[in-house]
């Protein structure tokens, strides 16, 4: 397989434990994709459910991967994929669920949804997300409980990716291995390093949320406490510090790929990025091959992406088949392979050839449940940071 090769290189450098789980659109915003098989499809008694997603076009490619898969295991079920490409709709597609509820009319015709810890934190305080068990969904016994009683339940961790940092091998060497070196390595390399606006997308936000939370106690990061609000002052002030000697002394791109874009054209040769997406993007030949991947210590939170159900939806019982097949070992290998990223569930309940491609790697990945705070950082950074 082409991603075998990078993915491995990538368990070298990305820490992981090996106990890790797995960062109203109008009609022209959603492009709806369904997939059907043949009788099946054409059964009165077969149960369609939406599934609303938005990410890159790996995203996309994986659920059409998956959706034949479980179709020919449950032909009685129809599942219609409905893909939002990425800055296109996603907030908007929550917003629908939320009025519609508000409304009084049911799912609003979005059954299951996938977005990031945001939107399942926001959602179980709007009320819209239903509450899983092991029950209903056997597999979740597969899952990290310490995971799932970070989000009560209310979310699958289906997958996980990493935060790592992304360099020009032709122009460094030995790039940072910790934070502390990464801080002097932007002083001592003015402008040679960006990482974007944290409120655009996640490789920018795992950076800031890492600075802020640098000298804080390690349960903090799975904290949403307000009164943390209070611990920020030394990150920020090292947020603002360093700005000076960032790209175009303070410009903060848009957008995970608006710094991998700077580092493929040659403005700079350090970033913080998505370990998927580089992966991706060298395997494509959009990166050139001179672009390796560190991780640092203390690690750059990454962490899953969600699979939530929407309260309203009349299709539960179908949606439970298909979140409990996502979670098999079956699913879950098809997930690390085409999304160059760690799987949802515990490794032990992975194959052994799956296993052995995660021995030896060390500790390091790290994850942040830190609820409404991550919307509080992006505020004050705007006003700290990029105002000045």
């Amino acid at each position: 397989m082409r991603m075998k090769k990078p993915f491995l290189s990538l368990l070298t450098v990305v820490g992981l434990s090996v106990s890790l789980l797995a960062g109203c659109g109008n009609g022209s915003e959603i492009k709806s994709i369904t997939t059907t098989g043949g009788s099946a499809a054409a059964s009165s008694d077969q149960v369609k459910f939406n599934f609303y997603f938005t990410g890159s076009q790996n995203v996309k490619d994986l659920w059409d991967s998956l959706e034949p898969m479980f179709e020919k295991q449950h032909p009685d079920i129809d599942v219609n994929l409905v893909y939002i490409p990425s800055g296109t709709g996603a907030e908007p597609t929550y917003d629908r669920i939320v009025a519609a509820k508000k409304a009084g009319k049911g799912s609003g015709d979005i059954d299951l949804y996938e977005d990031g810890i945001t939107s399942v934190a926001q959602g179980t305080k709007d009320g819209i997300w239903e509450q899983l068990n092991e029950k209903d969904i056997p597999n979740l016994s597969k899952v990290n409980t310490d995971t799932m009683k970070d989000v009560d339940n209310f979310a699958v961790p289906y997958r996980s990716s990493a935060v790592v940092l992304a360099y020009d091998s032709s122009k460094i060497s030995n790039p940072p291995t910790t934070l502390d070196e990464l801080l002097q390595w932007i002083k001592a390399n003015p402008e040679q390093f960006a990482y974007n606006d944290p409120s655009t997308g996640g490789s920018g936000s795992s950076f800031v949320q890492t600075i802020v939370y640098k000298d804080l106690p390690e349960e903090d990061i799975h904290n949403s406490d307000p009164a943390i609000m209070e611990k920020w002052d030394g990150g920020f002030d090292t947020l603002k510090e360093i700005g000076p000697y960032v790209y175009g002394q303070g410009i903060y791109p848009k957008k995970n790929q608006g710094t991998l874009d700077l580092l493929m054209n040659g403005e700079v040769s350090l970033i913080p990025a998505w370990s998927d997406m580089v992966l991706q993007q060298l395997n494509e030949g959009l990166l050139p091959d001179t672009i390796k991947m560190q991780q640092i210590t203390p690690g750059f939170n990454g962490g899953p992406t969600y699979l939530m159900v929407n309260q309203e939806s009349d299709k539960k019982q179908a949606i439970n088949e298909f979140l409990n097949f996502v979670l098999s070992p079956e699913a879950q290998e098809v997930i690390v392979d085409k999304m160059n990223g760690f799987p949802g569930i515990e490794l032990s309940n992975m194959s052994q050839e799956m296993q052995n491609k995660f021995d030896g790697v060390a500790e390091g990945f790290r994850t942040f449940n830190i609820g409404d705070l991550g919307t509080e950082i992006n505020k004050r950074w705007q006003s700290d940071v990029a105002a000045k």
